[in-house]
């Protein structure tokens, strides 16, 4: 039987392969779609590639919406489509990563999904653990991790042993959000009205946490004025603000969080510290902000934005550890 690991994004579906080559796939979780028969017509990065710039006919959709599954059929679809890319026909046995808290209803829809894409096991194991395992962090019942994981449509947080999970969250919020404040900050600041994929391409090349940062990039769109197309040279200062918002908030639930730990558990989160992931925590300065605010160390992915599904790929290639973290 195959086992695959699968990181389902809101944004990017990363897929590791036990035993044949580690990551085989990192695709934009992403379709378009005819409106009129709802036929999709493109999958993947041929998709996102359209976003913004399709005729009325047809639409880019995102089957996967916060970390949730939005539309169950053009999930299928997409699944079955990646599946498709990497392996033959045959039974296939997948480890879904998902976010802390995941419910049995959101589960639910993960199984309808995945049987309807041809996969004939599904099991589950939430992010906070992947992220450890990802990052080579030994985990034990003695000593419990403290993981962060900040992805496009959801951000989730635990604190866990192999005992369980001791304190954790999951709210909406992560790099969509800084997406669209950073379209609406630009207009306000310099007048100029830009699409999400230039957004997003400011925010991974010069988005930044160090206030005095001073890289530049320039980016087009249109006058909001005039309506005609202009560039503009943003810079990392330009960005800081609209970026650090959501951070902040991120935050602060963070600090919620620890100050509900018993005595003993943040007497080791002070000397452990916190292990980040997630393309928002490959900013420029992140780690040393997450740092400075909740006073302890803060110990960035190798890869932050495989580091969910490398520790999907350790966990699905070792049953012991996976019979001990599956969320059943």
């Amino acid at each position: 039987m195959l086992k695959l690991a699968i990181d389902f994004g809101t944004a990017i579906t990363k897929i590791f392969k036990l035993g044949q080559g580690g990551i085989v796939l990192s695709e934009a979780t992403c379709v378009t779609v005819s409106k009129e028969t709802g036929e999709i017509r493109a999958f993947g990065d041929e998709a996102k590639r359209l976003l913004g710039k399709t005729a009325e006919a047809t639409e880019v959709r995102f089957p996967v919406y916060e970390g949730e599954i939005a539309d169950e059929r053009l999930a299928a679809a997409l699944l079955e489509y990646f599946l498709g890319k990497i392996s033959r026909r045959g039974r296939i046995e997948a480890l879904f990563c998902v976010p802390s808290g995941c419910d049995s209803a959101h589960r639910a829809q993960y199984l309808r999904v995945a049987s309807a894409a041809g996969i004939s096991r599904v099991r589950f194991a939430e992010t906070p653990y992947l992220v450890a395992l990802g990052a080579d962090c030994p985990l034990s019942e003695a000593n419990p991790v403290f993981a962060l994981d900040i992805g496009a449509g959801k951000t989730s947080a635990a604190v866990f042993s192999l005992d369980g999970i001791i304190a954790g969250f999951t709210i909406n919020v992560g790099g969509n959000n800084i997406d669209v404040r950073i379209i609406d900050h630009i207009a306000e600041q310099f007048n100029l009205k830009i699409g999400s994929l230039s957004a997003e391409r400011l925010k991974n090349r010069i988005g930044s946490l160090i206030e005095y940062d001073n890289q530049e990039e320039a980016t087009n769109g249109r006058d909001i004025t005039t309506g005609k197309p202009r560039s503009e040279s943003i810079s990392s200062g330009d960005l800081f603000l609209p970026i650090r918002q959501y951070v902040d908030k991120i935050l602060e639930y963070a600090e919620m969080m620890l100050r509900k730990l018993p005595a003993e558990v943040s007497a080791v989160m002070c000397k452990s510290g916190v292990y980040l992931s997630g393309g928002v925590t490959a900013l420029a300065g992140f780690d040393n902000y997450v740092s400075d605010r909740l006073q302890m160390e803060a110990h960035p992915a190798p890869d932050p934005l495989m580091s969910i599904v490398l520790g999907g790929g350790r966990a699905i290639g070792n049953s012991a550890l996976l019979r001990r973290i599956e969320l059943l």
